[in-house]
């Protein structure tokens, strides 16, 4: 997230709140993604928009004792939300600082580059890759976790998920943001100049009584309801977002459908050598 380029979703209480469900969502895919990146060891990491820190917090713990993490975010109540936690837990490998990713620099290049959901919101994201390469040591690793939200949908089709999926894309296009930019996110590194890169993504099945899917569903859609009805993708009505939740929850049920929720896509590359 920039400074240049305003996060649509916010940082209130309700956002703070959300970012936490669907952090814990996409926990399992995001460690088994940087776990197949090869993170480890004693690297020097670099989580750029780090936000509330949760990427930063599990990097550190697949590191060993000489391993560490700086975290880097434009959103300062978030950073401060993320140093109250990491002082909470002891960790005393993490650190934050505030930055921007398009203009942040570094005194020493790093061995791995991490950025969860970053790209999914700038639209100068292949600039912004160019210029991780000088803050990487040559060999360094890139590594890159973003959403598809074009996977998003249900089993058998479940009409207000399909409508919370098109307004949610709509909001986020408006906004100058890519929802489906992890179906890319792999040749955006080689255009960058990486090299080496593997991608693949994880996507999870949810059952139908599962509250999770009409949980993310109707928090996304609250979050952009302001860029929603600003750009007349939906009215008050359409939305309905008093009962939102519970409306996607009965009609998945009623149908007994299985959620496939956003796909979470890893793609890694490293710097060429001189």
């Amino acid at each position: 997230m920039t400074e240049q380029t305003a996060y649509v979703l916010g940082s209130d209480d309700a956002e703070i709140a959300r970012l936490d469900g669907q952090a814990q969502s996409i926990a399992g895919a995001t460690e088994a993604l940087l776990r197949a990146a090869g993170l480890g060891g004693d690297m020097r990491v670099l989580d750029l928009g780090t936000g509330l820190g949760h990427v930063a917090f599990m990097v550190a713990g697949l590191l060993g004792p000489g391993g560490s993490v700086v975290g880097v975010d434009q959103a300062a109540r978030l950073l401060e939300i993320a140093e109250q936690r990491r002082a909470a837990a002891g960790l005393e490998n993490v650190g934050f600082l505030h930055g921007d990713a398009r203009t942040f620099t570094v005194s020493e290049p790093f061995d791995a580059i991490v950025a969860r959901l970053l790209l999914f919101h700038l639209p100068d994201r292949q600039e912004v890759l160019r210029r991780q390469l000088d803050a990487l040591r040559p060999g360094g690793k890139m590594v890159l976790v973003e959403f598809d939200i074009g996977a998003l949908r249900t089993e058998p089709d479940a009409p207000l998920v399909a409508s919370a999926k098109r307004w949610m894309e709509a909001a986020f296009r408006a906004a100058g943001a890519d929802p489906r930019v992890g179906a890319r996110a792999g040749e955006l590194l080689r255009r960058a100049g990486f090299a080496d890169v593997q991608t693949f993504g994880i996507q999870a099945y949810l059952a139908p009584t599962d509250p999770v899917g009409s949980l993310l569903c109707a928090g996304v859609v609250r979050s952009l309801a302001p860029k929603i009805l600003a750009e007349g993708i939906a009215d008050e009505a359409e939305l309905g977002l008093d009962t939102l939740q519970e409306r996607i929850a009965a009609q998945v049920a009623e149908l007994d459908a299985v959620v496939l929720l956003p796909a979470v896509v890893g793609a890694w590359g490293t710097r060429p050598s001189p």
